[in-house]
């Protein structure tokens, strides 16, 4: 706040002020008083009026310089009323009661949010988890009729199963710091489990995998490292290519962390969907050709290795295949042994 805006907002009162002493002293003037008493009135009318305009100036510009300051320097600007100063003036009282009332008044509709959040959240577990029954029986059938039928049928429930998981696991996204649970997780041990999980797509299809250079130990959550890993791979046999389809997988330890790369020689995203691929809902051209993408998986990646403190890069060549790694950083939460 300048001066210049200050006495512009008090611009009325100071004409007003201006006129009527202007009245006075015209009057004054024509009863032949003498100058010196138009000046002494002067003098005692606008003295005292100037010096509370200046005090009350720097007052508020004081008061609203620390305000701006305490808001610069907050991360969570809603927070203002909890940390400002209580202000002694009857304007700064009113703004911060307003201030006050709005943020109670948002926390109210935020926790209303919330509840309902939690609320459609606990459901969808426990449907998830009321599926599992039938699916388990389903499988059981399956198991005990043996045919090509049975067989394809054995295909289809894969696919619902793995995409209730990605269900589960996008309602808990939001509360990953809730569930996981760090521990030591060999690489090979965790790439070779998944890898037996989608054994049966692999000699559908004659995809030949190399894993021969995977190793060593990092610290992390197993659970949620296998979900992201089964995505990548489930990606890379879903577009590999219909003949001589390989898929590579190796680790590699830098300096400052050590890198796991999946990598296919499937058909590849072309470079203008590339850097989209993490975006939810996203299916590019490749989406739009299979008409099986739902552009939820890798966006799922993204957000549970950010939330787990992971890189996650995406390389890709139309034609040629497609690089995915995941990067542990080596620190205190992600190591190497």
């Amino acid at each position: 706040m300048t001066f210049k805006e200050y006495v512009k907002d008090r611009a009325v009162f100071l004409l007003i002020n201006c006129i009527l002493f202007i009245i006075i002293g015209g009057i004054m003037i024509l009863v032949r008083m003498n100058d010196q008493a138009v000046f002494l009135i002067f003098c005692i009318w606008f003295f005292p009026l100037i010096s509370y305009i200046l005090i009350e100036y720097f007052k508020q510009k004081t008061f609203y310089n620390e305000l701006t300051g305490i808001m610069d320097n907050l991360d969570q600007k809603y927070l203002l009323p909890e940390v400002m100063t209580e202000p002694e003036t009857m304007e700064g009282q009113v703004l911060y009661e307003v201030l006050r009332q709005a943020n109670k008044d948002m926390h109210e509709h935020v926790k209303g949010y919330r509840d309902r959040e939690n609320e459609y959240r606990e459901y969808i577990e426990t449907w998830i988890h009321e599926i599992k029954t039938p699916i388990a029986s389903t499988r059981l059938i399956i198991e005990n009729n043996q045919t090509g039928v049975t067989r394809n049928i054995q295909e289809e429930v894969k696919k619902i199963e793995e995409y209730i998981e990605q269900v589960l696991y996008y309602s808990r996204s939001n509360n990953v710091s809730k569930d996981y649970l760090i521990k030591e997780v060999s690489l090979v041990d965790l790439v070779r489990g998944v890898i037996k999980r989608n054994s049966r797509d692999f000699i559908s299809k004659g995809i030949s995998i190399d894993l021969e250079k995977v190793e060593g130990t990092v610290f992390s959550d197993a659970k949620w490292l296998e979900f992201i890993l089964n995505q990548l791979i489930g990606n890379a046999i879903k577009y590999i290519r219909e003949r001589d389809g390989k898929v590579i997988i190796h680790t590699v330890r830098n300096e400052n962390n050590i890198v796991l790369t999946i990598e296919d020689n499937g058909i590849g995203i072309s470079e203008k969907d590339i850097y989209r691929v993490f975006e939810k809902g996203f299916t590019g051209e490749n989406g739009r050709k299979f008409g099986r993408s739902t552009g939820i998986g890798l966006y799922l990646c993204k957000k549970l290795a950010d939330q787990l403190g992971l890189g996650l890069t995406i390389t890709s060549k139309m034609g040629e295949g497609t690089k995915v790694s995941i990067i542990f950083p080596l620190g205190s939460e992600n190591f190497i042994q």
